[in-house]
């Protein structure tokens, strides 16, 4: 053998080698160095907090925490900041399990990512929730007051924040929920649960600043995503949604610590089968005054959609609302443009806006809705429904647009 063919032989051993150990490279922290086995049944949080502590106080530009491939059952976690490193990745090759008891679950989350600057989640991992052993105990929607299930995944504090790649399957409440972060994108996520799971909106945000979510696929029981109190500068672009309740902004206004949202785009998305198309959800009997403003929604196509574009704000989903007062969200600014396809029930577009505060700056651009129900004849015509609000239509609509 030449001397060529022998450097290449131990090339080729050095860079399996090197695959092997894995954390063996400097800045690597592999979590089954810290006791994790692959193992469903086994919670492996005290091992992973292991792998993210030495990480998190390792100095340098980067440092990463390696999930390998396998199945690892995880109990609730938080994975604490600030770190040292300049960028913190949590890779997730593998899969992770959630406990199916609720009793261990002492807040509403189960794996928290927090006050971290320069953090990464990505790998092409799963998070199972495992929410079908939690779905029959979410009472939320009967009571006001009520203890919610974990979600998922929760950031809260992150700044300069990249998650991409990752699928959330079976959430017990949101797969992913954003509070306080800021300048954070998500990209080429996967969101799966039933139709029929109450309550496990895909991807939910609140008093952040700068997200950015695209190129994903989200199918649950409940919006796919739904923007909260606080939201400003969000930018939604290439989301399939199906099933679920759609692109929802809210619901607003029901509790006195709410505060304004405004600039949200929504461009290039396609819904499937969806309950709602594009809405805007607003409580009656707001307790304090706020403010929506400055909303786009363009470039969507709705397949087989009800309630294509939907203004609510009236909105109640349980039976005891008493319908006293009208909401005290004022809506301006909203544009729906370049909306196209099927809708599955007559009333494609409905604006219902407060009787005490009318929206005000709506424009209809081009929609071209028609229907895909089993109706026929006049019962099969589309329609449009609004009230309280200052509508202008500056493109065609089908149907026609209300004024």
């Amino acid at each position: 053998m030449g001397s060529k063919s022998i450097m290449f032989m131990v090339y080729v051993f050095f860079l399996i080698a090197t695959v092997q150990a894995g954390s063996s490279r400097p800045g690597v922290f592999n979590v089954k160095n810290y006791g994790a086995v692959n193992n469903a049944a086994k919670d492996n949080a005290p091992a992973f907090l292991k792998a993210w502590t030495e990480a998190c106080a390792a100095p340098g530009a980067y440092v990463k925490v390696l999930v390998p491939k396998g199945t690892f059952g995880l109990g609730p976690v938080i994975f604490n900041g600030p770190c040292k490193a300049k960028m913190i990745h949590f890779e997730v090759k593998g899969t992770l399990k959630a406990s199916t008891d609720l009793n261990k679950f002492k807040t509403d989350g189960w794996v928290a990512f927090y006050e971290i600057t320069g953090f990464k989640l990505s790998g092409g991992g799963v998070f199972d929730g495992q929410g079908t052993s939690a779905w029959p105990y979410n009472k939320c929607p009967l009571k006001k007051h009520c203890k919610l299930l974990p979600h998922s995944i929760r950031f809260d504090k992150l700044t300069n924040a990249r998650i991409s790649g990752i699928t959330s399957l079976n959430s017990k409440m949101f797969h992913m929920n954003i509070n306080l972060c800021k300048d954070i994108a998500l990209d080429s996520i996967t969101i799966i649960a039933p139709d029929l799971s109450p309550n496990t909106d895909g991807i939910h945000m609140g008093n952040s600043v700068g997200v950015n979510i695209t190129n994903s696929n989200i199918g649950t029981g409940d919006d796919c995503i739904s923007v909260g109190s606080g939201t400003h500068k969000l930018y939604v672009k290439g989301i399939t949604c199906g099933p679920g309740h759609g692109l929802s902004i809210g619901s607003l206004g029901r509790y006195d610590w709410e505060e304004d949202v405004s600039d949200i785009t929504v461009t290039n998305c396609t819904l499937k089968g969806t309950t709602n198309g594009l809405r805007i959800k607003t409580w009656e009997e707001s307790p304090k005054e706020t403010k929506v403003s400055n909303l786009v929604f363009t470039n969507i196509k709705l397949i087989n959609v009800l309630n294509g574009v939907l203004v609510d704000q009236e909105y109640c989903p349980f039976v005891s609302c008493s319908k006293k007062a009208p909401s005290k969200v004022k809506l301006t600014n909203v544009l729906f443009d370049k909306i196209s396809g099927t809708s599955a029930s007559k009333e494609a577009i409905k604006i219902i806006c407060s009787k005490s505060r009318p929206c005000e700056g709506v424009k209809l651009g081009d929609i071209h809705l028609t229907y895909s129900g089993t109706a026929v004849g006049k019962d099969g015509v589309l329609t449009s429904t609004c009230s309280n609000a200052h509508i202008t239509s500056i493109g065609k609509q089908t149907p026609g647009a209300c004024k």
